[in-house]
């Protein structure tokens, strides 16, 4: 194993003292088992990521069920949806580097066995699926969910986009400050990614045609109990695929990457899965370009 590195012979004596230090370990049993990371970008910042921590808890108790030792580490997220319109806007696309290179450095200086990554909006998902394909250890991806739709008073379903919409209808004078109140406490109802095919969804669909997630990844409702049996299965297959030292490389590969495109145009995703996809081909070292 990997992790052997930091916790197997004499002169690693050090290394399993700091271990025991954090109080994951629990027995000496565990210096025989897989390392296994969890990387969740939970922030309070986000509605889609608020509910992680939540997930990360699953995760942890279902890799110990499947026989690994967890090992829980978050990274940072940006909320394209609060950052547009100012200065915050120029941190959006920069700050998946840097969730990509932050999950790296973990995993890589800990020598970790494999890794399970949470999260879920804009540039946070394909900042993990880069980090993925990058390191090339065992992984898997799982999301947190879309949130639901919201419902007015008069049956009429609202999003996100409802709200940006009624901001233009104030200020047409179709509608009053009530009603666009209205409009905005009830668009986003839960936690989740938000309601509609924009970066976010599509991504963790895509997920699932590059074959790093399972099914439902991109459309099991936050709110929904089938979410938590997803991160559950999802935890402890991983310890299947460190035994089988199946990697993110030896799934994505070039038809996979055409497989997600043509997800992407039959369900009406966002376009900017192909800023992200060809990052991904990119970190995959798959030559990939717009022309195929």
């Amino acid at each position: 194993m990997r992790s052997d590195q930091i916790k197997k012979g004499i002169e690693h004596a050090p290394h399993r003292s700091l271990l025991k230090a954090t109080g994951v370990i629990q027995s000496e049993d565990d210096f025989k088992k897989p390392f296994i990371g969890i990387a969740n970008s939970y922030i309070d910042l986000i509605p889609g990521h608020v509910h992680l921590d939540e997930l990360g808890a699953i995760a942890k108790k279902s890799i110990r069920e499947a026989g690994g030792v967890p090992f829980e580490f978050n990274t940072i997220g940006v909320d394209d949806g609060i950052a547009m319109g100012h200065i915050g806007m120029r941190y959006s696309l920069p700050s998946r580097e840097l969730i990509t290179d932050s999950v790296e450095s973990v995993v890589q200086a800990h020598r970790l066995d494999g890794v399970v990554c949470i999260a879920n909006c804009d540039k946070i998902v394909p900042g993990m699926l880069m980090a993925m394909v990058r390191m090339n250890v065992p992984a898997i991806f799982v999301s947190g969910g879309p949130m639901k739709a919201g419902t007015r008073p008069s049956g009429e379903k609202v999003d996100l986009v409802s709200v940006f919409e009624g901001v233009g209808k104030y200020q047409a004078g179709k509608i009053d400050e009530k009603e666009l109140k209205e409009i905005e406490d009830l668009s986003c109802p839960t936690c989740g990614s938000c309601s509609g095919m924009f970066t976010a969804n599509s991504m963790n669909c895509l997920a699932e045609a590059l074959g790093i997630a399972f099914p439902g990844n991109g459309s099991i409702l936050a709110v929904d109990n089938r979410r938590r049996d997803l991160i559950k299965s999802a935890s402890k297959e991983i310890l299947n695929l460190v035994k089988k030292d199946l990697k993110p490389r030896d799934i994505i590969n070039k038809n996979s990457i055409l497989n997600a495109f043509a997800l992407d145009m039959a369900m009406g995703g966002s376009t900017n899965t192909v800023l992200h996809t060809l990052a991904i081909a990119n970190e995959a070292e798959i030559k990939f370009n717009l022309d195929e």
